[in-house]
């Protein structure tokens, strides 16, 4: 069986009114595809998403069946797919990422020290980097099916897909980080940022793709928590800040990952993942 679609680390297949998403053990960083993939990285990722998606059950998302051995045929008899898909439903994607942030870390840093602005919005001088904003603040990004996705404004994003869909965009991402946020911190750990994506069924809105899963989310042990650099993470943004050291140009071909980066990443994320299952189960 080949994939209808393949994305930097998912790949698609089209049921006609579904699809089947496979979260495989590739990694990219920078929008660029790396050719060492990192052991158990897909199972994590799904096992992560399926937790929140229980955890918010009350906002509509796109999940028909977790367990491939419910999929349809030829489907269910593959065994690779256990742990790692999920049968969903297809919309229409709005394209736009949806990230709200809660800290000043990552290309929301290097754009303050630049510009002395957030997202295009003027900031108070002084910020030290991972430094606690005064609330989450939404800096959607136009998503690009080739390069780099592309930082907005949110009134340039409220102009394109309509004010009333903008609005309920923003507030439901800022809902489910906010929530997530005040769990986490229960557990000792940071949401520092994350990022949403939506789709359409009809005129209803509902969550789609990954949920606040270590690919598409910035995480923090609160024990090892400053303000003034980036503190130790349990996601991927290992990877970025390895790769920041290397005279690379972050366009392909990427540069070759060692075994103990790949290995760092396995470990990090599966302790991510078991603090997470934790977490979402608790009452």
């Amino acid at each position: 069986m080949k994939p209808s679609y393949v994305g930097k680390v998912r790949d698609v297949f089209d049921l006609g009114d579904s699809l089947i998403l496979v979260s495989t053990d590739r990694i990219s960083a920078f929008d660029v595809v790396f050719d060492e993939t990192i052991p158990n990285k897909g199972k994590v990722l799904n096992h992560v998403s399926i937790a929140w998606f229980e955890f918010f059950s009350s906002i509509a998302n796109h999940i028909i069946e977790t367990d491939y051995r419910k999929f349809p045929e030829p489907f269910r008899s593959d065994s690779y797919l256990e742990g790692r898909s999920i049968l969903v439903k297809k919309c229409k994607r709005i394209d736009y990422e949806c990230v709200v942030r809660g800290y000043l870390s990552g290309s929301a840093f290097k754009e303050y020290t630049k510009t002395g602005q957030i997202a295009f919005k003027d900031y108070p001088k002084g910020m030290l980097e991972s430094e606690k904003l005064a609330g989450p603040i939404f800096t959607p990004a136009r998503k690009n099916d080739i390069g780099h996705d592309e930082n907005i404004s949110e009134h340039l994003m409220a102009e394109e897909v309509g004010q009333e869909l903008f609005d309920k965009l923003k507030s439901t991402s800022i809902h489910l980080y906010t929530v997530a946020r005040e769990r986490l911190e229960k557990s000792g750990l940071i949401l520092c940022d994350t990022k949403f994506e939506f789709g359409l069924i009809g005129d209803e809105v509902i969550l789609i793709d990954e949920l606040l899963t270590p690919d598409s989310s910035r995480y923090w042990e609160a024990s090892t928590y400053k303000t003034g650099i980036s503190p130790p993470s349990l996601d991927k943004q290992i990877l970025r800040n390895y790769l920041e050291t290397l005279d690379w140009d972050k366009n392909p071909p990427p540069p070759p990952l060692s075994k103990e980066i790949q290995l760092e990443l396995k470990r990090k994320y599966e302790i991510l993942e078991e603090i997470i299952i934790q977490c979402t189960s608790r009452k």
